[in-house]
């Protein structure tokens, strides 16, 4: 058996991989770690979990080992969005803190994100470190002086957004909104946010539901359908979307139209360069919009790539080096806040963007591109036979000097394979870590061009 961390933490199936066994062998992997460099008693440690089936009884078997290496455990006793978890850790001076989540995977997962003292996703060198006390079978705790502790982390969260968020600007302006948890961690807190401004916002799948209706809590378009038709009858001004663990976003702009996280963390970007003042760098994953790297341009400000993995922004969060980190997959957080992507955060400012510029999303984004030109972004998946995926790693280690006619420019391979063409098209293959497939990521000025850009990927990836 082999349990390994991906870009955010580690997940598989309940009740094949997912057993109570191996949760008590990855948790007391984790306090192990955290207590080789010195005495965990007095040390405190967050503990929490989504909505998902068996979440609360999970966390529960975590509390108590936690407890037996000597920590004093914050049990979370309501689902926790993972950003209020990253808060809980910081405002608590917390050696670290897990989360019982598998984000917006499918519901019969579940997962465990374990966040270091800064709040963020572990780092790679702690992951590893972690998978190999799995391995070699951690030592179980004996102490008898930890303790468990309830705790109720959304106050303090609440609080703190109010700090990072011009609410005053947005009741004013006086929107109408609609608002789809999907089942998950988000109830409560987006909502009852606005809801305390005086906001008029209608919650769409207010309840638990373990099975997410059938269907992954991913705010993308596919589950957005309800939303959508939402804000178009009732002419709202945002219907706002987070998903399982309250991470990431989803957005629909007035007329009924997604934003997709490519445009808005460009238009964030803008924004908050514009109305905060901020000239800090921004900071995008390998496989995210080059349209941010145009944001960047226009406003004089610095552009950083990062790998695939929100805690590789989170780095550059906590340095202060960026007014904002974003990815494709609809992560983002901003200067000032937590380095863990915060869909809660994303969603509000979305808001506060059409408040203060008194334009809707749409709008912002064609005087955007009447300033820096429009990009089209796309992604497919392709699922790999054994003959393809044996030769894999040598298909892709290859340099080729032009794609399907396309001249390459150069070669990035901080994540995957990223394809530069002289044409100023690009194109990023990256194999999944948890499936037998790659992703294919391109970017063009024209829709159609986009559309080659990926055939011509597929058909390089599957050439023999």
């Amino acid at each position: 058996m082999s349990i390994r961390f991906g870009t955010s933490g580690w997940r598989a199936t309940i009740a094949e991989q997912f057993t109570f066994a191996n949760v008590e062998l990855v948790t007391n992997s984790i306090c192990s770690s955290l207590t080789e460099s010195g005495d965990a008693n007095q040390q405190t440690i967050v503990v929490g979990n989504d909505t998902r089936f068996m979440g609360e009884r999970f966390a529960e078997v975590a509390a108590n080992i936690a407890s037996g290496h000597g920590f004093k455990v914050l049990l979370c006793k309501t689902p926790i969005p993972t950003p209020t978890l990253s808060h809980a850790i910081r405002s608590n001076k917390a050696s670290g803190g897990i989360n019982f989540t598998a984000s917006h995977n499918p519901p019969e997962y579940q997962g465990i994100k374990f966040s270091t003292s800064d709040g963020a996703p572990a780092l790679p060198e702690i992951t590893k470190k972690i998978e190999a006390l799995i391995t070699q079978g951690p030592k179980k705790g004996d102490s008898t002086n930890g303790e468990i502790l309830d705790f109720d982390p959304r106050p303090v969260y609440l609080d703190d957004l109010k700090t990072k968020i011009k609410f005053e600007q947005i009741a004013a302006a006086g929107g109408r909104y609609a608002y789809d948890p999907l089942w998950g961690t988000g109830r409560g807190y987006l909502d009852k946010i606005l809801l305390d401004h005086g906001l008029e916002i209608e919650t769409l799948h207010d309840w638990r539901d373990v099975m997410f209706g059938g269907r992954s809590p991913e705010p993308g378009e596919a589950q957005l359908a309800e939303l959508k038709q939402k804000v178009i009858s009732e002419k709202l001004t945002l219907g706002l979307s987070t998903d399982g663990d309250g991470d990431r976003f989803g957005v629909i702009d007035s007329n009924g139209e997604i934003i997709s996280p490519n445009q808005l963390v460009a238009l964030l970007t803008d924004y908050l360069a514009e109305s905060r003042g901020w000239t800090n760098g921004v900071a995008r994953s390998v496989a995210t919009s080059h349209l941010v790297d145009r944001v960047a341009k226009d406003r004089g400000i610095r552009l950083y790539e990062t790998p695939v993995g929100f805690k590789f922004i989170g780095e550059l969060i906590n340095k202060d080096e960026i007014i904002l980190g974003g990815e494709e997959s609809a992560g983002l957080s901003i200067r000032g806040h937590y380095p863990e992507k915060d869909g809660i955060l994303a969603c509000l400012l979305a808001a506060e963007a059409v408040a203060v510029r008194k334009a809707s999303l749409t709008e912002q984004l064609n005087e955007l591109y009447g300033r820096i030109g429009k990009l089209e972004s796309g992604r497919i998946g392709v699922k790999l036979t054994d003959d393809v995926a044996a030769k894999l790693s040598e298909r892709l280690a290859l340099e080729p000097t032009e794609i399907a006619g396309r001249k390459v420019e150069s070669i990035n391979r901080m994540d995957g394979v990223k394809f530069m063409f002289a044409d100023g098209t690009w194109m990023l293959m990256r194999p999944s870590g948890t499936e037998p497939m790659v992703r294919i990521y391109a970017e063009s000025e024209d829709k159609s061009d986009l559309d080659q850009l990926l055939e011509n990927g597929r058909k390089y990836l599957l050439e023999q």
